[in-house]
């Protein structure tokens, strides 16, 4: 196993302290800070990959660009991975396209390119022409989420870009945009409007100026849902037969706005171009689809729920080249059809990982399939028999990052949809090694706060209590919040004082103290969030979809105990209010800045509200 220098977003790294002399009192030389430097940590197990590609004719050879840790390319057929992207500015990547014409020229979208609740967003798009040594930017800078790039299998400089906008607010650069000359001008073919976007693109394998496109338009809340919301007057199947010049909407046989059409994935069958499949969510009649006159008219072939739910995430289809008949679908599992589409049976999922965003295929052997998801990316060489590890790849995504008090210290953070994990600082071997990381029975989501005084117990979640010493794992969940009397979302703050190592904290939509590890809770605010507020205008044309009318009520997002003052508390919510006790949470008073005017929501009903200025003396 290859440890990577790496910079993005992937996996944990710690600054390691060499050879520093004391500093004076106020002052420190920056040239002290020269004996630092990163050093990895791990984990080495993969975190969320939407971008995956291989390269036809080296069939050893794949791409794969991380939700947050940049672009990794593997020579060995995922034996082992090497980032080759660290240098740009961001590592937020949704796509990759290698040139057909040309294997060293790669385009990278950046953006996670799809909708949920906790996403990253990028600034455009790069290319290679040396096979990742070097990069530019192209442009596009504004879309924010790249979901798909498709280039010319002929014309390494022919290149289609589907962009799919802000998440959480409209913007004007969205929609269908083609290059001719390599990136270096874009020109908008098929856009709508401020919300609506483009999430895939798909070329007719025999004749290339036949190009299918997604559109799609949807929005995340300010406030957590679980989901998106979907505008369907523009979203559909477009097809142009000329390049990408004009278009036309296809709908015969499909979902229509009436039916709540959501996002469409799409597929041509290379053996046989003219069936293509698409994966499309709706409130009525979503499923597996297919046409067998070139896209014209289509069918439902498949309405498993299975198969297209939670169409923000996934809507992934892809067909093996060899054979029409054989179809994958990505989604919390990857399923498999060999009688196009009619049945599918389960080709990936648990305990191999879960939620699939990007499957690949190459077109001389099809046995040889790159996989990616929640955990990474996959590669098979035998069909599915078997596959190439997830637990070589550092990239994984954590809500939160704390250490212990042990000795090595261990480093914890909880992993989206992979748990929890504690690394230690170092092995004892030379290396960290797989006995050196360990889940410690926290949510995935959550904080990890380990206890001061009792280093082998660690706390995580909504709400664990783990010990080191025996591998049991207890919930310690306040009874109320358990009982539903209060309200939290995925990424509750849970921490204990700088000044008294009994007290931990906890909070939903009010704090929560205990003295006891957990045995009880004492509720020491009020609820902290708003009572009212108006509906923000980045929500637009999607307002009506809420069907709590902007109704939402928000929770204690995080929670800052003073380092100087044991009954000095700070908490600050999700819909933007800060409070502040000096008396260990007896009384709170609300410290709020006046807002921008521009966005966000109006304060209402908060009579009395100090001055910024004001609020500022009551710090500690």
């Amino acid at each position: 196993m290859t440890l990577p220098h790496c910079r993005t977003a992937c996996g944990l790294a710690i600054l390691t302290v060499t050879a520093l002399p004391p500093a004076r009192a106020q002052q420190v030389d920056p040239a002290l800070f020269t004996g630092l430097h990163w050093r990895m940590i791990g984990p080495f197990r993969g975190g969320r990959t939407v971008g995956a590609v291989g390269v036809p004719g080296q069939p050893s050879v794949f791409y794969i660009g991380v939700n947050n840790g940049g672009v990794w390319k593997t020579t060995d057929y995922g034996r082992t991975w090497t980032p080759i992207f660290d240098d740009q500015p961001t590592g937020s990547i949704g796509a990759i396209a290698v040139a057909g014409a040309d294997p060293n020229t790669i385009y990278v979208g950046s953006g996670e390119g799809l909708q949920r609740p906790d996403l990253s967003v990028g600034d455009g798009i790069y290319k290679t022409t040396d096979g990742g040594k070097t990069w530019q930017h192209l442009g596009l800078r504004d879309g924010q989420q790249i979901a798909q790039i498709l280039v010319d299998p002929r014309d390494a400089n022919r290149v289609f870009v589907a962009v799919l906008g802000h998440p959480y607010g409209p913007n004007a650069e969205r929609g269908v945009y083609r290059s001719t000359d390599g990136g270096a001008t874009w020109q908008p073919l098929l856009t709508k409007d401020e919300n609506t976007g483009a999430v895939d693109l798909a070329f007719d394998p025999a004749n290339s100026l036949t190009v299918f496109a997604v559109l799609w338009a949807a929005r995340q809340a300010p406030w957590e849902v679980g989901s998106s919301w979907t505008i369907s007057a523009n979203n559909g199947l477009y097809k142009s037969s000329d390049g990408g010049t004009t278009w036309r909407q296809i709908t015969a046989g499909l979902p229509t706005a009436a039916d709540g059409l959501g996002r469409i994935g799409l597929a041509f069958a290379p053996s046989a171009p003219q069936r293509l499949y698409a994966v499309l969510g709706a409130t009525k009649s979503g499923g597996v689809y297919r046409s067998d006159d070139g896209g014209e008219n289509w069918r439902r072939v498949n309405g498993d729920p299975r198969l297209w739910g939670r169409d923000g995430d996934f809507n992934e289809v892809r067909v093996d080249p060899k054979n029409a008949d054989v179809v994958y679908v990505a989604n919390v599992v990857t399923w498999k059809s060999t009688d196009g589409g009619q049945t599918f049976a389960a080709f990936r999922g648990a305990p191999g990982g879960d939620d699939y965003h990007r499957l690949w295929i190459n077109p001389d052997d099809p046995k040889i399939i790159l996989l990616a998801g929640d955990q990474g990316a996959v590669i098979t060489v035998n069909g599915g028999e078997t596959w190439s590890s997830w637990y070589n790849q550092p990239t994984a995504q954590f809500y939160h990052v704390s250490t212990d008090n042990a000795f090595p210290y261990r480093v914890y953070g909880g992993q989206q949809e992979s748990g929890s994990a504690g690394v230690a600082s170092r092995g004892g071997d030379g290396e960290i090694t797989f006995r050196e990381w360990h889940p410690v029975g926290a949510e995935e989501y959550g904080y990890v706060a380990p206890d001061p005084l009792r280093p082998n117990v660690i706390f995580g979640g909504k709400l664990s209590r783990f010990d080191w010493t025996t591998g049991d794992a207890q919930d310690v969940t306040p009874e109320p919040v358990r009982a539903g009397q209060y309200r939290f979302v995925r990424t509750m703050p849970l921490l204990f004082s700088p000044l008294d190592p009994r007290i931990l904290y906890f909070a939903g939509n009010v704090v929560f103290r205990t003295l006891n590890g957990g045995h009880s809770w004492q509720v020491i605010s009020p609820d902290l969030t708003r009572a009212s507020y108006d509906v923000p205008a980045t929500l637009g044309a999607f307002t009506g979809l809420d069907p709590e009318h902007g109704q939402h009520r928000g929770v204690v997002y995080t929670i800052a105990p003073s380092f100087t003052r044991i009954n000095l508390l700070w908490a600050g919510t999700d819909d933007g209010l800060i409070h502040v006790t000096h008396d260990g949470g007896r009384t709170w008073k609300n410290v709020t800045p006046p807002p921008p005017t521009s966005f966000g929501p109006r304060m209402v009903g908060r009579p009395g509200r100090k001055s910024w200025r004001e609020s500022r003396r009551m710090r500690s």
